[in-house]
């Protein structure tokens, strides 16, 4: 399609002929070549690719990501016993002794060493915790789930970041291009005036007036170069690159979404991960609630193990025991409070989430406007580009034959520039506009 689109433009304007003409041509044939060469550039699949495995902000969010997952795994592991293991050496000024009568007269005899090492192993197991273990291993699930969202929010908001420097980098590039077809459309106008200047047919006021436009044209053209080599550096710092290294892109982007505003209104509160973060938060404070009033209700645990105490006066100096203990704290000032704490907390994520779910429906419908609108403007610069093409070759025909002045071509030729920017821009706000609502429905 594109092929015969261009055989046909190419046969119009070899029919036509004119100098402007043949300079356009020249950069119809050169966006060509590098629609081709784009064929195998970078896409936006690969830049996305390369940033979420090299960007810092990633790495950043996945460190979160394990810490939660070892608090986790901590909480899990006050289900299993714990062990303690223990020494130690005591020394006495005096050997401890008893003392007491036998026949009615007074003694004393040692009970233990002056010097003696103590040695003991001995384990916990939790039987009975009212539900604290439990609400913690949620409370910490729910803590891990929140960060896991979270590094899905590092990871869209990371690759809408790409998205847009990516399609900046190509509007630039063509910008850049419209800019120098505009110089060489002049430059080809001002080899016009200086043939009519010479046969006498314009006055010097027309070769002054097309150098100045053409020094002009050169500014901006530097202008747009400057730009777009800050476009391409922002886009090589995102993907953690060199700044100075080559940017050559793919000009692929994903068909504008056909669904309703409803249908993408549910797919944003259903997958936006902004939401999920604040709905796992909340599921972990109320869970932390749960596990802290537990901890006012019996606590029952299953301790046993070895001991050893070093003294030759005593029948058995290593023993083992085991022996059930119950815990149950009646009263704690400070419990009450710190529940209604994290309740609090709980309510204010609520409105929290509340305030979000209406900042992502009002920024959906924004960006669904402007797909909308984007797509007009793109159908009427389509329109726009053949008669502006065609006002040029027809003014420059009249200059050339005297029966229009100078300034009609320039001001055919700006219009001929601005309907190439005016295409260009529509074109890439269409395909900006796509990249955002899937950004803004959570389906990146």
């Amino acid at each position: 399609m594109l092929n015969l689109l261009y055989s046909n433009r190419m046969h119009n304007l070899l029919t036509h002929g004119n100098s402007n003409l043949m300079t356009h041509l020249k950069f119809s044939f050169t966006f060509y070549l590098l629609f081709t060469i784009n064929a195998h550039a970078e896409t936006l699949d690969d830049a996305w690719a390369t940033a979420l495995n090299t960007n810092h902000q990633i790495k950043a969010a996945q460190a979160n990501t394990d810490i939660s997952q070892e608090q986790l795994q901590a909480a899990e592991g006050q289900n299993l016993p714990d062990l303690n293991v223990g020494s130690s050496y005591t020394q006495y000024n005096e050997t401890p002794s008893a003392k007491t009568s036998i026949g009615g007269k007074s003694a004393q005899f040692a009970m233990q060493q002056m010097g003696n090492v103590k040695a003991q192993a001995m384990a916990t197991l939790p039987i009975y915790t009212s539900g604290k273990i439990t609400h913690n291993i949620n409370a910490a699930q729910a803590n891990l789930d929140a960060t896991q969202a979270n590094e899905k929010v590092a990871a869209l908001n990371l690759k809408m970041q790409v998205a847009d420097s990516y399609v900046a980098v190509l509007r630039l590039e063509d910008a850049v291009q419209v800019a120098q077809s505009h110089i060489q459309s002049l430059e080809s106008h001002a080899k016009d005036v200086k043939n009519l200047f010479e046969q006498g047919v314009v006055a010097k006021n027309d070769v002054l007036a097309a150098d100045v436009e053409l020094l002009n044209a050169k500014q901006l053209l530097l202008q747009a170069a400057n730009v777009y080599d800050n476009a391409k550096a922002r886009y090589n710092q995102l993907l953690t690159r060199q700044l100075t290294a080559k940017v050559e892109l793919a000009k692929n982007f994903p068909e504008p979404s056909k669904t309703t505003l409803e249908n993408l209104n549910q797919s944003a509160l259903n997958q936006r991960p902004e939401l999920l973060v604040l709905n796992e938060q909340i599921e972990a404070l109320h869970e932390q609630m749960q596990a802290m009033k537990a901890n006012l209700m019996p606590q029952v645990a299953l301790n046993g193990g070895y001991q050893y105490q070093q003294n030759r006066y005593q029948a058995y100096e290593g023993l083992w025991q085991a022996n059930v203990g119950v815990d149950w704290k009646l009263y704690d000032g400070s419990t009450n409070h710190k529940g209604e704490a994290l309740e609090k907390q709980a309510l204010a994520l609520k409105e929290q989430h509340e305030e979000l779910s209406g900042q992502i429906l009002l920024e959906v419908r924004q960006i669904w406007l402007d797909t909308q609108e984007a797509q007009q403007r793109l159908q009427v610069a389509k329109q726009a580009i053949m008669q502006a093409d065609e006002n040029l070759k027809v003014s420059t025909d009249r200059y050339q034959q005297g029966l229009a002045t100078h300034t009609e071509v320039i001001q055919a030729e700006d219009l001929r520039t601005k309907t190439h920017n005016n295409l260009n821009n529509a074109t890439y706000d269409v395909a900006l506009a796509t990249l955002r609502l899937k950004h803004a429905t959570g389906n990146f």
